[in-house]
């Protein structure tokens, strides 16, 4: 089955006056900080923590530390399966823009950062609990994971994404508090020090690890200067040779501002990971930031938002779903795009 599905992205700036979209996934946090009495004000104290970790990263040639500032914008990629113009919103992710304002230049950062997904939702909060309910001490389904890694591989081989971005997408999450990790004397200078999982090779390790395996994508952990503990970063390609500093610094900027919030016992603790680490969200010695923030809300909309995708995107569309993953190559789909690319490029030089 060679079925193409029809994608398209929008974008929205997020800014002190963001409203969450009705397609975005409420448990993101950018949609949590943007609700409620006192949304305005999280907003600008969360943009502040972002441009003010930018600059002390970014802390060469930028004496007074406020060089850049770092401008947010909400990726949103809707996907047409059937073709009739319904459209269902697949993932989210942030691109981040550099604003120097001593060259007065806007320079491109990083697309991915932040990750939200309805089903990924699906299946966590569904399939994986529905599971283990029946089937209590045993590993997860063979085949999770797997239609979600293709429709984000079709993502990225799609004329829209491509379009949009030249770059693949670097995800940026919290590490898991299930794991244990151990610092190494591999230093970046950008992203710091690096730790490995403990007996794990670098793209097996927690289940959030295998998931993001069949999107194409192996982790790394560093922790960055002056950080409280490592990130992990998810990637495809060649994560320190594939960006420039400016853009692994906008991710980390952002996304440790948003694990500060929502993971203040990891990310705003008052002591650093040591050499062997394992992080927990029952560590009572850290400092919460001024930001409002509903973590219970959070947890609680995954399972009804897995619910909403299940009743309005995998049970309507489940034979044409199911009968294009099992068909779906994700290296052969990649070839033919790119051979299509090239012929397009030679026939505009001829």
């Amino acid at each position: 089955m060679n079925k193409e599905f029809s994608c398209s992205i929008k974008r929205i700036r997020f800014d002190e006056n963001y409203h969450p979209a009705d397609s975005t996934r409420l448990t993101t946090n950018f949609a949590n900080l943007a609700r409620g009495e006192h949304r305005q004000e999280n907003l600008h104290k969360t943009l502040r923590m972002i441009n003010n970790r930018f600059n002390a990263l970014a802390h060469w040639d930028n004496p007074t530390a406020d060089r850049y500032s770092v401008d947010v914008d909400i990726i949103s990629v809707d996907m047409d399966i059937a073709g009739k113009g319904d459209s269902f919103p697949i993932i989210e992710m942030l691109q981040t823009t550099i604003v120097d304002h001593k060259e007065n230049t806007r320079i491109d950062g990083m697309i991915g950062n932040s990750f939200s997904s309805y089903v990924r939702d699906y299946d966590f909060s569904v399939v994986l609990l529905d599971h283990f309910a029946k089937n209590p001490a045993s590993a997860p389904p063979e085949d999770f994971g797997d239609l979600h890694g293709k429709l984000f591989h079709y993502l990225l081989n799609s004329e829209a994404y491509q379009a949009n971005f030249t770059k693949k997408p670097v995800i940026c999450l919290s590490v898991s508090s299930n794991k244990t990790y151990q610092r190494t004397t591999n230093q970046h200078p950008v992203l710091g020090v690096e730790y490995r999982q403990d007996g794990c090779s670098l793209n097996k390790g927690s289940l959030t690890d295998e998931y993001f395996s069949k999107m194409g994508l192996t982790v790394r952990y560093f922790m960055p200067a002056n950080s409280a503990a490592p990130l992990a970063f998810y990637f495809a390609g060649d994560l320190l040779s594939d960006y420039t500093d400016l853009e692994l610094i906008s991710a980390i900027a952002t996304m440790e501002t948003f694990q500060k919030i929502y993971r203040p016992e990891i990310y705003n603790a008052n002591s650093t990971a040591g050499e062997v680490y394992q992080p927990s969200l029952k560590y009572q010695d850290y400092s919460l930031t001024q930001i409002v923030y509903d973590r219970a809300e959070r947890s609680q909309m995954a399972v009804k938002q897995g619910k909403f995708t299940e009743e309005q995107f995998i049970k309507p569309y489940q034979d044409i779903l199911d009968e294009w993953a099992a068909s779906y190559d994700v290296a052969s789909h990649a070839a033919k795009k790119e051979a299509v690319k090239e012929k397009a490029v030679k026939k505009q030089a001829a």
